[in-house]
């Protein structure tokens, strides 16, 4: 038996001696169900992350933009973004790639972005963008300073599966956006605004929205 024989005969040997590795874990792949309940948990998450949230009806959304972004200007909006939600809004929208795309200049010279969003989940306060409808590129809504989100109840699930089962198309670039961005060093001393918006808005549109 040569060296090369010898090694494999062991590994043999080991391998049959093993124990079975055990059950993988089963992971839960759906939750709560009742609409109330997910709004209140994705705000606790939210709010919890230093994130401000707004309730509204889908009739106020209009004036609820407003009342956000009083004072900001300009605003950057993806090239879909409805119309009537600025409808309320004062000042300088500059919608992405009217007539060209904005520049990174551009949009580190915003005061905000608004957009809405693919999923959001509640049991991780976390809002998903995949570039889909009301979302534009992910520059958007990194660079920009301010980031409003705009979340309709029924887009609101308990988990994580539930979140990806509900992407049109998962393969798309996604963006997960759990507060405000921010880090913490070895002495958890928060820093805000690193990797992303410092500022993070939700605006909760109810069930009928």
């Amino acid at each position: 038996m040569n060296a090369r024989e010898e090694i494999l005969a062991r590994l043999r040997s080991a391998r049959a001696d093993a124990v079975p590795p055990p059950v993988p874990r089963q992971y839960r792949r759906a939750g709560e169900t009742d609409p109330a309940r997910l709004a209140e948990m994705l705000t606790d998450r939210l709010v919890d992350y230093r994130a401000g949230v707004h309730p509204c009806a889908p009739d106020a959304l209009a004036a609820t933009v407003a009342t956000v972004l009083a004072g900001v200007t300009p605003l950057v909006v993806p090239p879909d973004l409805p119309e009537d939600w600025l409808t309320a809004y004062p000042g300088v929208v500059h919608r992405d790639g009217d007539p060209q795309p904005l520049t990174l200049a551009d949009l580190d010279g915003a005061g905000a972005v608004l957009t809405g969003c693919a999923v959001a989940i509640a049991q991780t306060g976390t809002i998903v963008l995949d570039t889909g409808a009301a979302q534009g590129r992910r520059a958007l809504t990194l660079v920009p300073d301010h980031h409003v989100c705009v979340v309709r109840l029924k887009q609101v699930v308990a988990t994580v599966p539930e979140a990806l089962a509900r992407l049109a198309d998962p393969t798309r670039p996604l963006t997960f956006v759990s507060g405000p961005s921010a880090t913490s060093d070895i002495e958890l001393n928060r820093v805000e605004g690193v990797h992303g918006p410092r500022r993070l808005d939700v605006i909760l549109v109810s069930a009928d929205g």
